[in-house]
């Protein structure tokens, strides 16, 4: 059969890669288009388009280039098109991949939709263009199944989420350390550590005892957290590719909101959540927000399990006394609840129970 997946951001690469070489390894016949990453051409297929050219953060950023936004939607109709694929798989990305679901279920086409859009949090507006355009949604988060399959009455399975497969394949190798190690994820993307990598290094000289190490990614220009790190007072490394190794050789993380945290959670790291966004997405957020968390940790667990700081929160002073109160003991209370989540989400094998799910209906 022949596949067509759209994954437009670095977690959508990981997820569309490992889902490619399990379509590959069950579908001997498997031909494979795709919009993504590195990850993703690694794993097979051709690529169509690079998720470099599709990540844009916020309504702001969406505002400013919609004339590119427009182009990239005519550039994949006319692929799909050309290659008449028997199954179009989409992997998160909602603002563009609803959209071709509409247009894709008109002409014929079955949709996939991997990864759900969170429309428990808002645009549940959203739930009518995925019960009428998509023929099977697949969530990873466990009480997604009986919000989409009761309150929306969609064909909604449950897997497990993916993150288990990484875990179970690549196990973190310890950094060696003569100081304790706290780490700092700024994100994946180039606004977003723009915005609070600078504001977080801050804290670093509260704690002169600790070695502090930004985990770094290679998909952006290093004069980014070079320039970050110039402009603190405080010696910090940045190690590249290495997320999980540096993770589990944390006593504690600063990490900004999103799969990370949750992959810091699997990890059994102790984590600070920091937000910052733009005031516009901040004052939207406001007037149709309607979660109570932002952390994937403290949504699963339903309560405060890690703290988390939003716009002007996000400073010295706030960071500083948790990181305290996670040295003096905190930690174990976030670990008895770690526990707790690692049990709701599922054991490994997830993409392949996927894949086959995918190829056989």
């Amino acid at each position: 059969m022949k596949y067509y997946i759209i994954a437009g951001e670095p977690s959508g690469d990981l997820h569309g890669s490992k889902l490619i070489k399990e379509i590959l390894s069950l579908d001997d016949a498997a031909k494979i288009r795709f919009w993504g990453g590195d990850l993703m051409k690694n794993a097979g297929g051709d690529m169509v388009m690079h998720y470099r050219d599709l990540a844009f953060m916020g309504f702001s950023e969406v505002i400013l280039n919609i004339l590119k936004i427009f182009k990239n939607f005519r550039i994949c109709k006319k692929d799909i098109l050309e290659f008449n694929p028997d199954k179009i798989i989409l992997i998160d990305y909602p603002g563009f991949n609803l959209r071709i679901s509409k247009w894709a279920k008109k002409r014929g086409f079955k949709n996939y939709f991997y990864i759900s859009p969170q429309i428990w949090a808002w645009k549940e507006n959203r739930a009518k263009i995925l019960r009428n355009y998509v023929d099977e949604l697949y969530v990873v988060l466990p009480f997604e199944k009986d919000y989409f399959l009761n309150k929306h009455k969609m064909n909604v399975n449950f897997f497990g989420h993916p993150l288990m497969d990484d875990f179970k394949k690549n196990k973190p190798k310890k950094i060696q350390s003569k100081q304790p190690i706290i780490s700092i994820l700024p994100g994946s993307r180039k606004q977003e550590i723009s915005k609070i990598l600078g504001k977080v290094l801050k804290v670093c000289n509260y704690f002169p005892e600790y070695r502090f190490i930004i985990a770094g990614v290679n998909h952006i220009n290093k004069e980014t957290y070079e320039k970050a790190v110039l402009d603190s007072s405080s010696k910090i490394e940045v190690i590249y590719n290495r997320t999980y190794d540096i993770i589990s050789s944390s006593e504690l993380s600063i990490v900004t909101s999103g799969t990370a945290t949750l992959e810091t959670a699997l990890l059994n790291t102790p984590q600070i959540v920091c937000y910052i966004t733009s005031p516009l997405n901040i004052l939207l957020a406001k007037l149709f927000v309607k979660i109570k968390f932002i952390s994937l940790v403290n949504l699963i667990c339903k309560k405060e399990v890690i703290k988390e700081f939003i716009q002007s929160q996000v400073n010295e002073n706030n960071l500083e006394k948790e990181i305290n109160n996670i040295i003096k003991g905190k930690d174990i209370e976030i670990r008895k609840n770690y526990k707790f989540l690692r049990n709701q989400i599922g054991s490994d094998g997830v993409s392949k129970r996927v894949a086959k799910h995918i190829i056989n209906n």
